[in-house]
């Protein structure tokens, strides 16, 4: 029977006010960041049970594809420390750890930094290693796919190795894709899923209105060389920012209604163009044409896809994981596959916040391709979304792909259940792992059950928050 190897989690938000796995004192909207959440402790009791069936001793290795901390929306300690209770948790004290020793950390736009950091670390490391080098290479903007070396990941080492029991734990950061091949050309890529929405590549569209006979970028190295300083700087580190990260989360509620961000994108255009005129420069620009700017800048956030529940991919992002999979990440199969290109294949990402499983063709690949979307564990909407919610990824020995739906928005509390899934097959059959998996899931039993009992529980208060924070400026 085929054996889970590796668990495959993003879009945890740790730290987040609107995270499930963000606890909270009972009551109030004030974190609890000592405790675990009760969503986290019932879903790591969820993950310990599939585990406990493998037949291989050896733990699966645990894949965290990004948007893992939230670092655009609170701040480092409050992230880190909800971080923390999670690695408790699949490392306990006392106890058989959960996972393998090394973890692989995907970073997405939330967490970005950390990959600026762990880019900084992989220069360092370069530069000592080869100290008579004169002429110095420009810093990389990637890992390899499959055989680069991955980078310590600094601060999350740092963070959990303070623990008795984590000492031997090592995270280490690849991005923006990592993946698993064996011999008979299968294979399977994560990556958090940021660049198929179109304002996440912003310095790339805004160089091509400027220099409209430009190609884009045929790599994914250039696309973040683009686009890496936009993407750290609003969706990755706001949060340090004092005051102003708690005015952006004010923001970022308000997304939910185009009307109201069109307020704050008016007001922030006349604000800044008074205080330049204070300055003796406001002359120089308009309110008008600085609003287009910022409409075309922090309005495209209002469309993204965590605050479009009518599709489980919008038309915009249906177009960029087209534009992704058939260009960037060709091109980087091709050169560590040397056109080898992959017989049967899997996509795993998140980021839309919407779980799915499907399947379908792009050009240059010669199989049709399996889609794994891991949704995410927050409320972004003020109201019931039902194609919101979260799934973990399992992938076994034979490179076998499966999803473990842990929840899907509902509004009767009594529909909440655990599923298994997987894209479907041609020949309308499942594999040795889905239905291993379906064996072992009893959504009616314990501790299905009691998940689904207590997320059932835990998203009506974070859609009153959100309610209460969607507040007209």
């Amino acid at each position: 029977m085929p054996d889970v190897r590796y668990v495959c989690l993003s879009d945890t938000h740790f730290g987040a006010d609107n995270s499930l796995l963000t606890n909270f004192q009972s009551g109030t909207t004030d974190a609890d960041l000592l405790r675990p959440s009760p969503v986290l402790q019932a879903f790591v009791a969820c993950l310990s049970d599939v585990i406990s069936k493998n037949e291989n001793a050896a733990p699966p290795t645990l894949i965290l594809n990004g948007d893992i901390l939230e670092l655009a929306l609170t701040t480092d300690d409050h992230a880190a420390m909800a971080f923390e209770r999670f690695m408790e948790l699949v490392v306990p004290k006392g106890g058989k750890p959960l996972f393998a020793s090394e973890v692989i950390y995907i970073p997405g736009n939330h967490d970005h930094h950390l990959w600026e950091t762990a880019r900084e670390t992989q220069y360092a490391n370069f530069i000592n290693k080869n100290p008579d080098l004169q002429h110095l290479p420009a810093p990389w903007h990637t890992t390899n796919i499959f055989s680069g070396d991955p980078v310590p990941a600094i601060f999350l080492n740092t963070l959990i190795q303070r623990h008795d029991a984590m000492t031997d734990v090592s995270v280490r950061t690849v991005y923006p894709n990592f993946g698993l091949k064996d011999d008979r050309g299968k294979v399977v890529v994560f990556s958090h899923g940021h660049y198929i929405e179109s304002m996440y590549m912003l310095m790339t569209r805004l160089r091509s209105m400027i220099f409209p006979d430009r190609k884009p970028p045929a790599a994914v190295w250039d696309l973040e060389a683009e686009n890496f300083a936009w993407i750290d700087f609003f969706w990755s580190t706001l949060g340090r920012s004092g005051g102003v990260g708690t005015d952006v989360e004010l923001i970022y509620n308000m997304m939910a209604d185009p009307r109201k961000l069109k307020i704050v994108i008016d007001n922030l255009a006349a604000g800044i163009v008074r205080q330049l005129g204070k300055q003796g420069v406001g002359g120089r620009i308009d309110t008008f044409f600085l609003g287009g700017f910022l409409d075309l800048t922090l309005g495209r956030v209002a469309e993204n896809e965590r605050h479009d529940g009518s599709a489980l991919l919008s038309p915009d992002a249906t177009t960029g994981l087209k534009n992704y999979i058939e260009g960037v990440l060709l091109t980087q199969l091709d050169e560590e596959l040397n056109h080898n290109r992959p017989t049967e294949w899997s996509f795993v990402f998140g980021h839309t916040h919407k779980p799915f499983e499907d399947v379908a063709g792009f050009a240059g690949y010669p199989t049709a391709t399996s889609l794994y979307n891991s949704g995410g564990w927050v409320v972004d909407t003020p109201l019931v979304e039902p194609l919101h919610g979260a799934s973990a990824v399992l992938v076994d020995e034979n490179l076998n792909v499966a999803a473990l739906r842990f929840y899907n928005q509902e509004a009767n509390p009594a529909n909440y259940a655990v599923r298994v899934s997987e894209a479907p097959r041609p020949d309308g059959t499942h594999t040795a792992l889905y239905e291993r998996l379906h064996g072992i899931i009893n959504p009616n039993r314990d501790p299905w059950k009691s998940f689904s009992d207590v997320v059932s529980r835990e998203i009506p208060p974070r859609l009153r928050n959100i309610q209460a924070m969607s507040v007209t400026p």
